[in-house]
């Protein structure tokens, strides 16, 4: 496969999880996000592996999202009812059901190992996201180390640091516990005054230190998208130190805590963290969703509201 990375500089290779880079790639030329590969992996990917959402567009508030289903529709009705609506479909783990994609997310990484020395990348996932003009995703976080591509369409993306007041510390332990979801951060418009605002455009890969909270808004047009998200040891640590600083905490009421992973203290945390995980002491919690509409792409927003019934993730 030619290179995916079309503008790599000397020195890149010492910023990826450590400041923000903006890279160009070759993959918005690719057969594999054409309209018709797109209706193809749509049909084909089962229920398990999308979530279709929609939220008030005048809102920051992820209490305003909402869960739908794809239901008797072909993947051109579902693009149509996304391109004209406000929506945002992610299939997850489109490797699963056509290979190719599976293919790039290894090119992607084996790509990303060869220019960083000493890169070592586990847990490789992929998604999917195919979204509305004009969407909104909410401020959140995310757990793994995270790229996004953009391969059609343009977004604008704000980046916060990953620290106090913008990432409080009990509250990425609450998320890695499983006791609260990523979009539970609580945004406030000032945090926007030490963003970093970058316009994403097609051809462009984006990312940022780990754990750095974001949110997007999609500029008047549909927007194809992928995500990768990965470990490494060093991430691994991270998280298993942040894993028992939150055990320690809700648990025995401590509440200075270090987040490193040098030194003595690093050890006994990931004993700890390992512990719980293993043992099955720390239940993770199913987020559950409620889902109250369908898509259509004849209605108003590309979708018609249907009677509630719950699913779990």
């Amino acid at each position: 496969m030619p290179s995916i990375f079309t503008n790599w500089a000397v020195g890149d290779e010492t910023m990826l999880g450590v400041e923000t880079m903006d890279l160009e790639h070759s993959l918005a030329s690719s057969d594999l996000f054409t309209d018709s590969a797109l209706s193809r992996l749509i049909e084909q990917t089962a229920r398990e592996d999308y979530h279709i959402s929609t939220m008030d567009p005048a809102s920051h508030d992820p209490k305003s999202r909402r869960e739908g289903v794809i239901d008797g529709l072909s993947g051109p009705q579902v693009l149509e009812a996304i391109g004209q609506g406000n929506l945002w479909l992610n299939l997850r783990d489109p490797g699963k059901y056509q290979t190719e994609y599976k293919e790039l997310l290894d090119a992607i990484y084996d790509e990303l190992e060869m220019r960083v020395p000493g890169l070592k990348t586990f847990k490789r996932q992929m998604t999917l996201l195919i979204s509305s003009p004009s969407v909104r995703v909410g401020y959140h976080c995310d757990v793994p180390g995270q790229t996004l591509w953009q391969i059609r369409g343009r977004k604008r993306v704000w980046l916060y640091p990953n620290t106090d007041p913008y990432l409080p510390q009990p509250s990425l332990e609450k998320i890695l516990l499983g006791e609260a979801h990523e979009v539970s951060l609580q945004y406030n418009p000032r945090f926007d005054d030490n963003a970093q605002v970058v316009d994403l455009e097609p051809g462009h890969m984006l990312t940022w230190p780990h754990n750095a909270p974001h949110r997007v808004e999609n500029y008047d047009c549909l927007n194809i998208s992928i995500t990768t998200e990965h470990w490494t040891p060093e991430l691994r640590n991270s998280y298993a130190v942040n894993y028992a600083n939150g055990i320690l905490r809700s648990r025995l009421g401590m509440n200075r805590l270090s987040q490193s992973t040098n030194g003595l203290s690093f050890y006994p945390k990931a004993v700890l963290a390992a512990a719980y995980k293993l043992g099955g002491i720390q239940k993770r919690m199913h987020h559950k969703f409620d889902i109250d509409f369908r898509v259509d792409p004849s209605a108003p927003g590309g979708f018609t509201d249907i009677a509630s019934y719950e699913l779990s993730d």
